[in-house]
């Protein structure tokens, strides 16, 4: 049923429902069992939905309102969906200055740093495995030294460098996942083999906690750096989940240790007119997945807080530097170098 886990309400099992009386967000299971949590007491920061179960639009309305942040999942835990607030789009100052940006030599900027980060937290999970590192003194080298005309062909360079970083991490990466079940290469979309299929769907978990961030940051997620701007791809927020994906990949290398194929299953798919089966993890263990990966992002890293303390959770952290983004393109901040730690 329902459970709140650090002001968090999710929805897992089939037949629960989530609905509002007297100041109240009411879970119901299916057998009839009930928690309650007070909108004023207990102040609930994300609600989780999974499809099979049910909510109300007095709970819808109140969550609206009192911005929590909604995300909807179908029943194999892939995100669909997020409730959004209409006040979300309010500040304009921000995405006036994001588009100013594309011109003005900080998108540059923005896409180096992006990319040196990637490249440096791919560099901190192959150091903490044993594994062979970037040289990461040549790399920055050879970014700082680009010299583009415009954004365009910048981007182009920067993508060339990081895919050439990124077929030699995930070559070393793939050699701590159980033998028979390790790919040949990275695969995204549409993949075909088990394991890239669970990056896949980790990927897209990751995915919604950067929109949420950027959203939260007044950014326009559609409008990205490294990323062009093609119709129906949130530029933005693939730019920005470059920065984290290091951390869902440690996160996998723990998590897969003990996979077996037996955990796995082939479903049959249409892709482009041709049939072909797909290997996915099982339902069980899509479950244990999404719920242990919500567990890490509420782990500590040692990246401090704006205001205090010398480390904060991973989720606050992306929050945190969604922000640092956008005060660095309203000229709020004179540079922006993202932060990233590989939790201990």
């Amino acid at each position: 049923m329902g459970r709140a886990k650090v002001l968090k309400i999710v929805l897992d099992d089939r037949g629960s429902y989530l609905g509002m009386e007297k100041g109240c967000f009411v879970v119901r299971d299916r057998n009839d069992n009930v928690e309650r949590f007070p909108l004023f007491e207990n102040e609930v920061g994300e609600v989780v939905l999974k499809s099979g179960n049910a909510v109300s639009t007095g709970a819808l309305a109140s969550l609206g309102f009192w911005g929590v942040d909604v995300l909807v999942l179908t029943q194999r835990g892939r995100p669909v969906a997020m409730l959004k607030s209409l006040d979300d789009d309010s500040h304009v100052e921000t995405r006036v200055c994001q588009y100013e940006a594309l011109k003005n030599g900080k998108g540059a900027y923005v896409a180096k740093q992006i990319v040196l980060t990637k490249i440096t937290g791919e560099n901190q999970v192959l150091k903490k495995h044993g594994l062979r590192q970037h040289d990461l003194m040549g790399v920055k080298e050879r970014v700082n030294s680009i010299e583009a005309e415009n954004l365009g062909l910048l981007r182009k360079r920067l993508l060339a460098m990081e895919g050439r970083c990124s077929k030699h991490y995930f070559e070393e990466v793939f050699k701590l996942f159980p033998k028979k079940l390790r790919p040949v290469c990275r695969r995204g979309f549409h993949a075909y083999d088990g394991v890239n299929n669970l990056f896949n769907l980790a990927y897209r978990l990751l995915f919604w906690k950067c929109y949420r961030a950027l959203s939260k940051a007044h950014l326009e997620t559609h409008l990205g750096f490294v990323h062009s701007l093609v119709p129906e791809r949130p530029s933005l927020v693939c730019d920005f989940m470059e920065l984290y994906r290091c951390l869902v990949d440690d996160f996998l290398i723990g998590f897969s240790r003990n996979l077996k194929p037996r955990h796995f299953e082939a479903r049959s798919e249409m892709f482009k007119g041709k049939k072909g089966k797909r290997i996915y993890l099982k339902r069980v263990k899509t479950r244990e997945l999404t719920g242990e990966l919500h567990e890490f992002f509420m782990r500590k890293v040692r990246v401090p807080r704006f205001r205090h303390g010398n480390e904060q959770e991973v989720e606050s952290l992306i929050n945190e530097e969604a922000i640092l983004l956008a005060l660095f393109l309203r000229g709020r901040r004179e540079s922006w170098v993202p932060r990233v730690a590989i939790p201990g």
